[in-house]
């Protein structure tokens, strides 16, 4: 009975807050799909930390101190980047880089969408933060999850909990945010523009090159992105190859879905009540839309400058698809172009920059982290 009343005594109001917290996570996973693959395990674990001297994570009984398994995940896994750089392997196995060969130049569009990123690191260093934080919370900007988790990871552990939250469920509202976005800065007659497409020949060879080479270059430009966009080459480089389809499959499906599972959970144990509940965590998750937004509108307005050199415009739109949420971002830039113009298709156009935002978010954050670790 005393241990049962102990557990009752010891709960506190940020506690059933968080707990209210995991909660939400786990409806908007179930209910509005917001990236269930993460959102669901670490709704989860947010229940699990912040029950009154949960197990879960480490506590102090008398002199014993007893490790949480929640904890061993986190510095196993995302102390050491094991988890995203695993889940890494996976999306370059997943992803189909012939749009981006056949149609070079939209690297460019990939590019300028980072640029929310560093303008976002100067809003936050306005707010207090310092470099290393501020650097954590304009990676947001990029949605793209892993690397957010990865650069968080090496330079400001204690910001991971919310700099996570935000990442995956920005990614998730793209359907949302990025229209809103794009409206502000386009006209209609702009998004109206009609790009017609020639179907190019892409080699097996090129292909199966395009990986090592990426992987060379980047090294060579930021070589503190080697293993971010080492592991997303390599994980490509498999798939083109056609020699290890089952290793390609397994990478795609099995090794992404436990490493998603494993990571969901491992960040739940950074989200304890004490940690999680301040007035910077709200900041955070402002900035890191404030970042989203920028970048979709630094891309679009990148095109929009193009065309002003050029005599064939191009749909400024595409430069929106610049983000690394992929293939969603390419697919909301269809949805656009199709709701002003029913025969407007300029899907291969924005999937080449939406691959090409994969990379160069990935490359962004190499360079934040050569930069500053």
């Amino acid at each position: 009975m005393n241990s049962l009343l102990s557990g009752i005594s010891a709960i506190s109001i940020k506690d059933i807050i968080m707990i209210v917290i995991g909660c939400i996570l786990i409806y908007l996973a179930v209910y509005k799909k917001f990236e269930p693959t993460l959102l669901l395990p670490m709704g989860f674990g947010v229940i699990m930390v912040n029950l009154p001297l949960s197990g879960a994570i480490t506590q102090l009984f008398g002199d014993s101190k007893v490790v949480g398994v929640l904890d061993l995940l986190f510095s196993q896994g995302i102390a050491t980047e094991i988890f995203p750089l695993l889940i890494f392997i996976g999306i370059g196995s997943m992803i189909d880089f012939e749009p981006l060969l056949q149609k070079p130049f939209t690297i460019f569009l990939g590019a300028a969408a980072q640029i929310g990123i560093f303008l976002t690191i100067i809003v936050a260093l306005i707010f207090g933060f310092d470099l290393k934080e501020a650097a954590s919370i304009g990676i947001i900007g990029a949605a793209d999850g892993p690397t957010s988790i990865f650069v968080a990871s090496q330079l400001a552990k204690n910001l991971l909990g919310p700099i996570s939250v935000a990442a995956y469920s920005y990614m998730a509202l793209v359907p949302i945010i990025q229209p809103f976005a794009i409206k502000l800065v386009t006209t209609k007659e702009e998004r109206m523009i009609r790009m017609s497409y020639t179907q190019g020949k892409v080699s097996k060879r090129t292909k199966i090159l395009f990986p090592i080479i990426v992987t060379i270059i980047s090294g060579i430009i930021a070589p503190q992105s080697i293993p971010l966009i080492g592991f997303l080459m390599f994980g490509n480089l498999m798939r083109e190859s056609g020699v290890v389809e089952g290793l390609s499959k397994s990478a795609q499906n099995e090794l992404v879905n436990i490493c998603t599972i494993l990571l969901g959970l491992a960040i739940s144990s950074t989200m304890k009540g004490d940690d999680f509940l301040k007035a910077s965590t709200l900041l955070i998750m402002c900035m890191g839309l404030v970042a989203f937004i920028l970048d979709t509108i630094g891309g679009v307005l990148f095109v929009k400058l193009i065309n002003v050199f050029r005599k064939e415009k191009i749909n400024p739109m595409i430069g929106a698809a610049g983000i690394s949420a992929f293939p969603m971002s390419a697919r909301v830039v269809q949805k656009l172009a199709t709701k002003e113009d029913p025969q407007n298709f300029i899907l291969m156009y924005s999937v080449s920059a939406n691959v090409s935002g994969q990379i160069a978010s990935v490359i962004a954050g190499g360079l934040i982290l050569g930069l500053l670790s």
